[in-house]
């Protein structure tokens, strides 16, 4: 999905790009060079991933070359959104680190919420007879979920912030947000399993709970935004105003 959100971001701006000053860039012509010398590398050293950020490059410098930084600027978030495209294995080292974490936090909350629970590595035990028992493994660490909410997330900011700022402080939020819905989730499968048993817990509705995952983190991530755009000082004199009329 990620080249057609690019491409409608293009269409959505396509007063702005027919309008922008054109002119031929220098600057353009060194990027698209320097992006060739990276596929060039990335072939000579058997790195798809150095061609595949090299095409990105590209994308975005030849019509910054051809038709100067005006275009590029309006340009610069669809292109480099395709980044989401590329594989990026290298995040796979978060793995366990991740999974520890969600342990820890979810074996926190079912104790808060009565249910008595221990941690051990990565798995999670109830403390009554009988109880259930789970491993968090590798596929619910959140690693897939924390990619897909980035992605996501920069779509909805880029789309919803007026602000540059703002814009990047939404996007770094998803990465909190996404591991707050994987706990969530590992939290729920241990409540359905104390609630439900152990077979529906792991079964029907583990292969299910991702949407809790997403449904969390969605949620919080347009309540967050909506909070971006308030204007406090604006809120700050009705809440005053509200306070001092004589129907208070």
């Amino acid at each position: 999905l990620i080249p057609f959100v690019s491409l409608y971001i293009i269409w959505w701006r396509r007063e702005d790009l027919a309008a922008a000053p054109k002119a031929v860039s220098r600057v353009g012509l060194a990027l698209v060079v320097t992006a060739l010398l990276f596929h060039w590398l990335g072939a000579k050293a058997q790195q798809t991933r150095f061609s595949l950020f090299a095409l990105v490059l590209l994308l975005w410098a030849i019509p910054f070359y051809f038709y100067g930084w005006r275009v590029a600027r309006i340009l610069a978030f669809p292109c480099a959104y395709l980044i989401f495209c590329i594989p990026l294995n290298f995040l796979d080292s978060l793995t366990f680190p991740l999974r520890i974490f969600a342990t820890v936090m979810s074996t926190t909350l079912l104790n808060g919420l009565g249910i008595a629970a221990e941690r051990s590595g990565s798995a999670i035990y109830s403390m009554a007879a009988g109880g259930f028992s789970f491993d968090v493994a590798d596929p619910c660490s959140g690693i897939k979920s924390l990619l897909a909410m980035t992605a996501l997330t920069a779509v909805y900011a880029y789309f919803t912030q007026d602000t540059w700022w703002k814009k990047w402080l939404l996007f770094f939020s998803s990465i909190p947000l996404a591991i707050v819905g994987n706990i969530a989730r590992i939290t729920t499968v241990a409540v359905v399993a104390e609630a439900f048993g152990e077979k529906l817990a792991l079964g029907l509705y583990h292969d299910y709970s991702g949407y809790v995952v997403f449904s969390v983190a969605i949620a919080l991530m347009i309540a967050l935004g909506a909070l971006f755009k308030l204007n406090f000082t604006e809120v700050r004199e009705r809440w005053k105003s509200t306070l001092l009329s004589p129907s208070s």
